[in-house]
């Protein structure tokens, strides 16, 4: 599990990005939230994640809020 804080969210299109302890960005998808919903998330809140592979890049799954 790794951890973040959220850096944009594009609500309209129902995605946003991560910034994770390195400074790198990853996407991720309304759908790869779990336990909250997508819509209760905020720009700078804490979260935990998984990574996985697609054909743009990494991207976060299982997105939680910490």
């Amino acid at each position: 599990m790794n951890t973040g804080k959220i850096k944009k969210l594009v609500r309209d299109r129902g995605f946003g990005f991560i910034s994770d302890t390195d400074g790198r960005e990853l996407f991720f998808h309304r759908n790869a939230v779990t336990e909250v919903k997508f819509e209760e998330l905020t720009e700078e809140q804490s979260v935990t994640y998984d990574v996985e592979k697609s054909d743009k890049g990494p991207r976060a799954i299982n997105v939680r809020a910490a």
